[in-house]
């Protein structure tokens, strides 16, 4: 059988055709060769260079290689996180016409990282708390799409930080399904694989000396099957809000923000009965809020105040009628925001009288009307907004405060 590679893009195969395919994967010289972490993997895996970009060759039987490449494709096709297909290589033979295995190519994620090269120094329990976060955000998204993983673990996934926030991308699809829909057995079958598998690599960092003191694998393991849990809960149940009830989705997302995630995007859509809200975690570091205000708003502010800002932000955005994530005839997000600066913010903190405000900066003073709007809108069953919150703010906080 003559080599053949079967590609998702023209140009991927003549940038492949110069590797050395009659070679086994092992004994690939360095000079094609890209220096990279690699995790671990039942199957050689060498980083490549082909033409302009680095890919991930895996050595692995036909039948998977094919699988898992229109499973990588389907993913891709959805918007899932994980790694791209590039082209599977079939047909190998060495110099004495012996076959050799087939091949998986797929892109390398830049920027990202496996757990393993994450842990070369002691890391915080926090920071493992974060990225097995992560991990369970990804879980709940394949499941949302009806894919089930059938073998979650750490060393078959890739980190990433980008801007703060920590991402989970899936690297190895081998023992995939792609379905409509997931039974819920399905889904407690993949949870319950991942805590198992992640408890046994927390150990094997354990015994490595690689493992923070404080961190026991067993709870940690059992931590992702919660955060699965709650999070599966809190983005399925569905939530029809009455357009004179915003706060509820104040309240929505202040429930994501208590169990630690922060929605990287919401989405409203309109119906007779009410406004449909779908959300999107993002697990976050400290600072992503900061800076993403002062990227989109040319706002600087205290984190806890960023977050709070950025939630009435993204709201108000939600419900512009030229607000369409993805799409190009859409507003752009920072046309939106100075929108919202000129139209929502600035009217609101003008209307509180300077010697009232006293030495409180803009950013604090909104972030306390909106909490106390949260708090109006709550007593009163139904959003109160902004003009009201500003009056009663002003006669129930500031001016009782000068009273006083």
């Amino acid at each position: 059988m003559d080599l053949q590679i079967t590609a998702t893009s023209p140009e991927h195969p003549a940038a492949l055709l110069d590797l050395p395919w009659s070679l086994p994967l092992e004994e690939w010289p360095d000079e094609c060769l890209v220096s990279l972490p690699r995790g671990i993997s039942r199957h050689v895996v060498r980083f490549a260079r082909a033409g302009d970009e680095v890919v991930a060759v895996k050595e692995v039987g036909e039948w998977a290689a094919v699988r898992e490449y229109g499973l990588l494709r389907d993913l891709d096709r959805l918007a899932m996180p994980a790694v791209d297909a590039v082209a599977v290589v079939t047909g190998r033979t060495d110099a004495h016409g012996e076959p050799l295995e087939p091949v998986l190519v797929t892109r390398h994620l830049k920027g990202s990282l496996p757990y393993r090269s994450m842990f070369e120094t002691t890391m915080r329990p926090t920071t493992i708390k974060r990225l097995l976060d992560a991990l369970a955000v990804l879980l709940v998204r394949l499941h949302l799409t009806g894919f089930a993983w059938g073998d979650c673990s750490l060393s078959n996934t890739l980190f990433r930080r980008d801007a703060g926030a920590y991402a989970a991308y899936l690297v190895d699809a081998e023992t995939g399904q792609l379905q409509p829909r997931l039974t819920h057995g399905q889904r407690e079958y993949d949870v319950e694989v991942a805590r198992v598998n992640i408890a046994g690599e927390l150990m094997d960092l354990e015994a490595g000396g690689s493992l923070h003191p404080s961190v026991d694998p067993v709870l940690f393991g059992q931590a992702i099957a919660e955060r699965y849990t709650e999070l599966w809960h809190e983005l399925t149940r569905q939530s029809v809000y009455p357009p004179d009830k915003r706060h509820y989705i104040d309240r929505r997302v202040r429930r994501l923000n208590d169990l630690g995630f922060d929605v990287a995007e919401m989405q409203i859509q309109r119906s007779p009965d009410g406004d449909k809200i779908t959300f999107l975690p993002k697990v976050v570091d400290a600072g992503h809020h900061q800076r993403q205000l002062l990227r989109l708003t040319g706002m600087d502010a205290e984190e806890n105040q960023a977050r709070s800002l950025l939630n009435d932000l993204e709201a108000w955005m939600a419900s512009q009628d030229d607000y369409a994530p993805g799409d190009p005839l859409g507003a752009r997000p920072e046309v939106l925001a100075h929108r919202w600066v000129r139209d929502v913010f600035r009217p609101t903190v003008r209307a509180v009288p300077l010697e009232l405000r006293g030495s409180m900066d803009v950013a604090q003073l909104y972030y306390e009307l909106l909490e106390h709007r949260w708090l109006m809108s709550e007593q009163a069953g139904h959003d109160v907004g902004l003009d009201v919150t500003v009056a009663d703010y002003i006669r129930t906080v500031l001016n009782h405060g000068t009273e006083a």
